[in-house]
Parts: structure tokens; sequence; C-alpha cells
């Protein structure tokens, strides 16, 4: 399976993305810190009937770094731009993971004539509240408070990125093989560039202007079919009782023996999930 590199240039920002396959778009959203070959595993099976796009979101991968923008409305309008405009894509399958899957909501409550599925991995949306999750649920999760602080991370991160990222493939899996040497080289090659630190943690550093939209937009619940899942060792089942708060027709569970790298970690599993709940359409 061929997977070209192409470079859109945005009038807000470059972006770096990938392209594979042939029929309906499907859009894959990766998370932090990782980039698009996050979905490298999964990319030449779903090529087989979808029209793969894969972007290194703003900020991240080899896109470009802008001061600012990193709230995930923003981020998702981005989106809208490369593939309405550039791509002449009029509607969508997304998945997103992690930050990925924030920036996927956005897109599907920001355009909702665009986004006709959704699938959410391992990512619970600020601003949500989750009725019966306890108040230490997401204690572990000590980074998004690190992150928020401006200007310390970088100054205590910088040069040692893939130490750093280190500990969080191997604390946050089920599995710390998954994801190889090779495969963490590639994703602190990213982190090393000018400006990729502070563009990764203002992703952090935007959750509270997420929350406020989030918020908003929930108001008004998504009608389009929505597949959340979370790994056994990783958010599990709360990533299905989120997206039960802003969409109506919610489906998913849990990813066995799997942590919060799902794309990685049980690409079969996934890959199956996914291909049985775009086969729906």
């Amino acid at each position: 399976m061929s997977i070209e590199h192409h470079t859109a240039e945005l009038p807000a920002v470059r972006l770096h993305y990938l392209l594979a396959g042939h029929g309906p778009a499907l859009l894959l959203l990766h998370g932090w810190p990782q980039s698009s070959h996050e979905w490298r595993l999964l990319i030449p099976e779903l090529a087989k009937r979808y029209r793969v796009i894969a972007p290194d979101l703003r900020g991240l991968g080899d896109s470009g770094r802008p001061v600012g923008g990193y709230d995930k409305m923003t981020i998702a309008g981005d989106l809208r731009v490369l593939l309405r405009d550039k791509l002449g894509i009029t509607q969508t399958a997304v998945v997103g993971h992690d930050w990925g899957g924030a920036v996927a909501y956005a897109l599907a409550a920001q355009d909702r004539a665009l986004v006709t599925r959704l699938a959410i991995l391992d990512m619970l949306l600020p601003g949500v509240e989750l009725p019966g999750l306890g108040p230490d649920a997401l204690s572990r999760y000590w980074h998004f408070g690190f992150h928020g602080v401006r200007d310390l991370p970088e100054m205590l991160v910088a040069g040692r990125e893939r130490a750093y990222i280190s500990w969080f493939f191997q604390n946050f899996a089920y599995n710390p093989r998954a994801i190889t040497e090779a495969d963490v080289d590639e994703y602190a090659r990213c982190l090393a560039q000018p400006g990729a630190l502070r563009a990764g943690f203002e992703y952090y550093r935007a959750a509270g202007q997420d929350a406020v939209d989030f918020a908003a937009t929930a108001r008004e619940r998504l009608a389009i079919p929505v597949l959340a899942l979370g790994g056994e060792r990783s958010i599990g089942a709360a990533v299905r009782l989120c997206m039960e708060q802003v969409a109506n027709d919610v489906r998913g569970g849990v990813i066995e023996r799997c942590g919060h790298w799902i794309a990685e970690e049980q690409p079969q599993a996934l890959r199956d999930a996914l291909l049985a709940f775009l086969g729906e359409a």
C-alpha cells in the first residue's frame, strides 16, 4: 500500500499529512506526544476500503508551530479547511485518540454536515461531567497540571525529550514493548524541533477554553453514531460514559490487555472494531 506524504499551506498553519487508499474518506487524528506515525499499523488495512487522511495536528509532527490557536475548536478549523478546501471532501468519518479525540469531537460538533461517524479512543472531553466517576479517577494523570504551567515544563524537558516521553510509553501501556525504540526515536525527533515542546504543552494549557467550548456544544447532542473505546489499563469504560453525555448513539467499551496507546498496543482489535463500526454505514 502506497502512503503519500503531502503538505498543505493553510491560512493559519502548514499541515503535513499522509494520504492512502481510495473510497469514502476516513480522517485519523493522533494525540500527544505522537504524530501521524501513530497510525502506521492501521493505515495499510484501512486504506483497502477507505481514503485515509492522517495529518500531523497543528504544532505536532512535521506540521507548522504557530504561537497560538491550540484550543481544539481552532485546530478542528484547520482540518475543515484541509478537508473541504484543499481535498474537496464534504463528508468523512473521523477517528481520534488522546487530544486527537478532543479535536475529533470539536470537528463533529463544529461541522455536523461534514462528520458522518465518530470514533473516540482513550480520551475524556474537558468540560463534560461524568456521573459516578470518583474524585480520584484521574489522579494518575499528573502531567495535565505540569504541562499546564507556563514555561516550566519546556525548561525542564528541553534536551531530554526522548527520556521524558519514554516514561509515558512505558507507564501508560499494558505492553511497554508495543512501541519500539525506533518509534520512540521518531516521536522524539519531532518533539526536539524548535517550538515543538511548547506547542505540545499548549494543548494542555488550552483545556480551560476547551471545557467552556465543549460545555456549550454539548447542549446540542451529536446525532451521528459514535464508537467510544478505552484501554483496560487506562481510561477504560469512562470513555463511553463521557461520550454518552454528548451524543445520542454511542457504543463501544473496553479494549482488553491494552493501555493508553490503543493503535499500537492492540492494532488488530482496533482495526476489527473500526471496520465493523464504519461498515455499518
